[in-house]
């Protein structure tokens, strides 16, 4: 067996709260089944805490707190783990973002937008603006500054393998100024060749498909069950019940038998980068 590898509380605030969880555990001589249960929570969701990997919400919170005689502490800390995981995120995104520095593979399906792996500066920018025309400047620029943070783990040693399903209209509409346009789509295929990953188109022909219903993100872990992100505008949902978990895996490997070749859909991105560069996409 390997040795165990313990979590470096120096990392983060919410890797200190889990360094914190698994010493308290073992000093109580609790397994993580007899912490989990009555918790409503599984195992791994434990584990991925321990390892500084999601934050603890309010209710493991309390659990925590009484299973161990920890008086409050980590309900009174759940919060700041909250906040410093956030980062410029959206609150529902915070553990999203976390976890895919961990992830084995990443699986996105993009039916409007690109995807936040794949975006540009001016991009993230405009979408961000579209979606809180109210918000700050600053604001806005923290949101920016977080989603484009996120690119740095294709820089890891071990980076997770990245597959990205785009509806064709997701490079046709015309979100930005065409040399701007050119600069995202460039973008794309740069990130692909350079990361070896995968990118496919479904055209804009297709008439119906498994996911027409919005946006979905898989994520698989080497030491941890897959989970399943979902969202909509102003809400997401994380998803780790193993059945939903895989019927959504279904539904993503049908939509790539319907989506065009890698290759295909490589040249479309560089073909519609093209034309932006050359004014001839249409408004």
């Amino acid at each position: 067996m390997p040795p165990r590898k313990d979590p470096d509380a120096s990392v983060s605030v919410p890797a200190f709260y889990g360094a914190e969880l698994r010493f308290k555990r073992e000093a109580a001589g609790l397994t993580l089944e007899r912490l989990a249960e009555g918790s409503y929570r599984g195992i791994s969701f434990l584990s991925q805490i321990e390892r500084g990997e999601r934050r603890m919400p309010l209710d493991l919170a309390q659990h925590v707190d009484e299973r161990l005689g920890t008086d409050g502490f980590f309900q009174r800390r759940c919060e700041d783990a909250r906040k410093a995981r956030q980062g410029g995120h959206a609150e529902y995104f915070a553990d999203v973002a976390e976890m895919e520095r961990f992830a084995e593979t990443i699986e996105d399906w993009a039916p409007m937008i690109v995807p936040g792996l794949l975006q540009t500066a001016s991009y993230t920018r405009a979408i961000v603006r579209a979606a809180m025309p109210r918000a700050s400047t600053s604001v806005v620029e923290e949101k920016v500054e977080a989603r484009l943070k996120r690119g740095e783990l294709f820089e890891q040693a071990e980076p997770p393998e990245f597959w990205a399903i785009l509806d064709e209209s997701v490079i046709r509409r015309r979100v930005l100024a065409g040399q701007q346009m050119a600069e995202l789509l460039e973008h794309i295929a740069t990130v692909v060749e350079a990361t070896r990953s995968i990118v496919q188109i479904v055209p804009e022909t297709t008439a119906t498909h498994p996911l027409m219903m919005g946006m979905i993100r898989t994520m698989t872990f080497p030491d941890a069950p897959p989970v399943v992100y979902t969202e909509s505008l102003h809400s997401g949902q994380l998803i780790d019940y193993p059945p939903l978990v895989k019927e959504y895996r279904r539904s993503y490997d049908l939509l790539r038998a319907v989506a065009m070749p890698p290759e295909a859909s490589l040249a479309m991105i560089k073909d519609a980068a093209e034309d932006y560069r050359n004014g001839k996409q249409g408004l």
